[in-house]
């Protein structure tokens, strides 16, 4: 099986029995919708791009183990954080080697995060205002930032900040200046090749139907599970069938009433993902005296049926206690959430001193997020709110439309999702009066200063503990008293054939492939 590539293989399998499979397991097959545009680390954003980037590169630090609420040692350990959280300092591991046996050096990570920002990728925004250098000591790299960031290692984990060999990138037509965005041509060549020193090599690569992953014989740490990984471009109906017969092993893309069909043979992996539903009124009076009487705030926020809601999006959502999903550092417990009080809801209708109180809520009509339906959401949404004195008005709109409306501040009242690109809780500060959702909100700085003086707290605190407790305090804050209103966090949901084990969801490369193992006979 080790030699057997692409279509041959592909073939092989199709006809492949639970039996056989198991005769067979240097090879596992991963089945999803691409989502993919290069193999370029630096210029990618694409969740497929994540997913067998994560096992053919490594970045400096790294989430294992499905837990995203603490950073790991990766090609170095975890950096010494100065007391102002602007100058980090990382020391690379002993042993590291790129996948041609040579060494991983300080050059190479200084080379690396500098060809990320300066190629100007998708990715590019996480690491602006950075300077990266060597440190003064041996086998160093110091990364020094504008404003205090504890969030930079969390930063640091997404695969586009993966170490490439720099000597061979560069021979290839990569460049790190400033001008590397005009200059830079490697994201060809990578295209053929594998400059990182993950466990497996790039082996094949088509956007359109697979990537071939090999086993690393020159990899500094355990040695991969399988001689190869295929991922294949697989429509959702057809995931559902390969599981079925033992032709996959894993299946990314499957919808729940997909899963309800599967049976015994496979392992369903379903919960609460990194996104997060949510409602805004906008608090500009300007944009309508209704929306930013914060007596409706809390008429809205005690007035809904947040299990009746949290149904819609299945079974395996979550409700987490504010804004910050489950899987983040510093997310409330689901005890901390609002509930509905319908009397106290109408009590604060009433107290707001407007007469027949009507909200315009906008939603995006044309796509449905996790399989869910901004339009079911709204419509539940608006049958709560009636129940307490408050009329909703529909307003379904194309998704770029809504978009527009709600980026400009336009909006009275929505719903929208929201997620971090990496899985660190400074994703949410945006949320604070004065920042990007705040502001959006019709939310200015010196709304809430209560709000804003513990957000500014939350963005300098390095302590991990104390991150924790200080995030909780800023979501309780704004459960108190803001326009927004957090609803549940959709499930993802993973399938996988009951002769692997270790398959975990992670959001940001969705399943970490360097972790799957054959299941123990």
């Amino acid at each position: 099986m080790k030699n057997i590539l692409g279509a041959t293989l592909i073939a092989a399998l199709g006809s492949m029995s639970a039996t056989s499979w198991a005769q067979a397991q240097e090879t596992l097959i991963v089945d999803t919708v691409f989502q993919l545009k290069t193999a370029d680390p630096a210029r990618s954003f694409e969740p497929t791009a994540a997913l067998w980037l994560h096992a053919v590169y490594e970045n400096l630090v790294t989430f294992t183990d499905g837990d995203t609420t603490t950073v790991k040692p990766g090609l170095a350990d975890a950096p010494v954080v100065s007391d102002d959280a602007k100058t980090f300092t990382f020391t690379l591991r002993e042993g590291a080697t790129f996948s041609d046996g040579s060494p991983v050096t300080i050059e190479d990570v200084v080379f690396s995060l500098n060809r990320a920002i300066n190629v100007k990728g998708n990715a590019a925004y996480i690491l602006a205002g950075l300077t990266i250098k060597a440190g003064s000591e041996p086998n160093t790299v110091v990364v020094t930032t504008e404003n205090p960031d504890p969030a930079l290692p969390a930063r640091l984990t997404y695969p586009a900040f993966a170490i490439v060999n720099a000597d061979v990138a560069q021979e290839n037509g990569a460049a790190a200046n400033a001008e590397a965005a005009q200059t830079d041509t490697a994201d060809v060549y990578l295209a053929t090749a594998s400059l990182g020193s993950g466990p497996y090599i790039l082996s094949k690569f088509d956007m359109a139907s697979e990537v071939v992953l090999t086993r690393n014989d020159n990899y500094w740490g355990d040695p991969a599970a399988f001689d190869q990984i295929v991922i294949r471009n697989t429509a959702n109906a057809a995931q559902q069938m390969n599981i079925m017969r033992n032709v996959s092993q894993i299946a990314i893309d499957l919808r729940p009433d997909q899963v309800s069909s599967l049976g015994d043979g496979a392992n369903v992996i379903s919960q609460p993902g990194s996104d997060m539903g949510w409602l805004f009124l906008n608090a500009n009076p300007e944009i309508s005296a209704t929306s930013s009487n914060p007596k409706i705030w809390e008429a809205v926020r005690y007035g809904l049926d947040y299990e009746g809601i949290r149904s819609i999006a299945g079974e395996s959502a979550g409700r987490p206690g504010g804004i910050i999903p489950s899987i983040i550092l510093g997310s409330l417990p689901t005890q901390d959430a609002p509930v509905r009080d319908v009397e106290r809801a109408k009590a604060a209708v009433a107290a707001s001193g407007i007469e027949n109180p009507t909200l315009d809520m906008a939603y995006a009509s044309d796509i449905a997020k996790h399989g869910i339906s901004f339009g079911d959401i709204g419509a539940k949404v608006q049958a709560d709110l009636a129940e307490i004195g408050i009329t909703v008005n529909l307003v379904p709109q194309p998704v770029t439309t809504n978009l527009d409306a709600y980026r400009a501040g336009q909006l009275q009242f929505s719903v929208q999702w929201w997620g971090s690109s990496f899985p660190d809780p400074v994703g949410y500060l945006p949320f604070t009066p004065g920042l990007l959702v705040g502001t959006r909100a019709g939310w200015p700085a010196g709304s809430d200063p209560t709000v804003e003086e513990i957000s500014a707290r939350a963005a300098v605190v390095v302590d991990a503990a104390e991150r924790a407790a200080v995030y909780e305090e800023f979501q309780k804050a704004l459960n108190a008293s803001s326009p927004f209103i957090p609803l549940f966090q959709p499930p993802t949901t993973l399938v996988s054939a009951t002769a692997v084990d270790n398959v975990t969801y992670n959001p940001t490369w969705t399943v970490d492939l360097t972790e799957v193992v054959p299941a123990a006979e």
